[in-house]
């Protein structure tokens, strides 16, 4: 045991203790902030100090649906504003089946409305308006952080810089759209897919023949899938698509679902790019000689294997947030068919434009891939 702990502590870099030094302090730094921030909040965060039932009531609705309708009585203190340590008493109302609402426990934080109304001389009274969630998207984040970091090391921090500045890009992107009503929002994601692509691979891949045959057939098979699907939803006049769930919103329902689209299946494009082209240019560094008949044949072979694997990912990602939907609509009494066609129609259209991008992807990333191989087989 003690040769192996001299031999891991050997193995360790001085640039490796400095980065989990970092990282412990950041960690540290993290909780300690979430759990003492209520200050930098606007809205009023109130601690829940005690909870009391009320009632309980048994309900059936007309469809023999059962549910359990309860009244909490919560006594909470204020964090945060001019009533800071103040008591503040709110009635909350919650069915057991956790639809729309949840019961709350002493320690639960919850940002609050306080009434202004209520009689002054008695205790404050105010509702509920949403659960403070920072300090559990803080852990589930390092839990996050530490296994990419663990699993993928260099890699993997490239892939976390990568995430950020992806993230920062699609807000900038959406900031621009909102606050701009001549640019198309169509052509923002489109600039901002080219972007992600770009940053993403070159982070993570490097400057190398390989990254570019990824982001070359990435992009074509992106694009493409666009194409075909704006090409069919326009010969067809969009019949079965239905855009009720964006009935909330003041732009053209069919722009928003085709941005969507562009960025929801860029990932699954990419993933299939960088395979392909990962796998070529493995064979090529592994025997230089090999014959280009070689390398098609095996790219063909690999990309048929991840073929089904990522178009199933597509189908049961899109399809599984619909699932509560369903099950609502359905123990409500509504038609099968009716159900699936207003709940199903543009996940089940996303998930067959992104499985036509990735089958799109497969031929252009080879054939990509052993350009760039050519390229570079020339040189030597």
């Amino acid at each position: 045991m003690k040769a192996f702990i001299n031999k891991f502590f050997k193995k360790i870099t001085y640039k490796q203790v400095l980065l989990y030094s970092i990282l412990t302090i950041c960690f540290i730094i993290s909780i300690i902030f979430v759990h003492n921030n209520h200050a930098f909040y606007e809205r009023t965060i109130a601690k829940v100090t005690e909870t009391n039932l009320v009632d309980s009531t048994e309900v059936t609705d007309n469809h023999n649906n059962e549910d359990t309708l309860v009244t909490q009585d919560i006594v909470a203190e204020i964090k945060n504003g001019e009533q800071k340590g103040e008591l503040i008493h709110i009635t909350n109302e919650y069915s057991t089946s956790r639809g729309y609402d949840q019961a709350y426990q002493v320690g639960h934080e919850l940002f609050v409305s306080i009434d202004e109304k209520a009689d002054k001389n008695t205790n404050l009274v105010g509702t509920i308006t949403d659960v403070k969630r920072d300090k559990f998207i803080v852990l589930v984040a390092w839990a996050f952080v530490l296994i990419l970091l663990l699993i993928g090391k260099r890699q993997g921090l490239f892939s976390i810089i990568s995430l950020v500045v992806n993230a920062a890009l699609i807000s900038f992107a959406l900031d621009i759209y909102i606050h701009t009503s001549g640019i198309s929002l169509l052509l923002i994601c489109g600039i901002s897919v080219i972007l992600f692509t770009v940053i993403s691979l070159l982070l993570v891949n490097g400057f190398n023949e390989k990254t570019y045959a990824a982001v070359v057939a990435t992009l074509l098979g992106t694009f493409f899938l666009l194409l075909i699907t704006y090409l069919v939803i326009v010969f067809t006049s969009g019949n079965g698509l239905r855009y009720e769930e964006m009935g909330f919103l003041t732009r053209p329902p069919q722009m928003m679902f085709m941005a969507g689209l562009l960025i929801g299946s860029l990932g699954a494009v990419m993933d299939v790019a960088i395979t392909m082209s990962s796998s070529i240019f493995a064979l090529f560094e592994k025997n230089s000689k090999i014959a280009i008949s070689a390398l098609k044949t095996s790219g063909l072979e690999i990309g048929k294997d991840i073929m089904v694997t990522m178009t199933n990912i597509l189908f049961f990602a899109y399809i599984s947030g619909s699932i509560p939907t369903l099950i609502l609509y359905l123990k409500n009494g509504s038609p099968l068919g009716y159900t699936f066609t207003i709940n199903l129609s543009l996940e089940l259209t996303r998930a067959l434009a992104g499985g036509i991008g990735i089958v799109l992807t497969i031929p252009i990333g080879l054939y990509t891939a052993l350009f760039f191989v050519n390229r570079k087989r020339a040189r030597v």
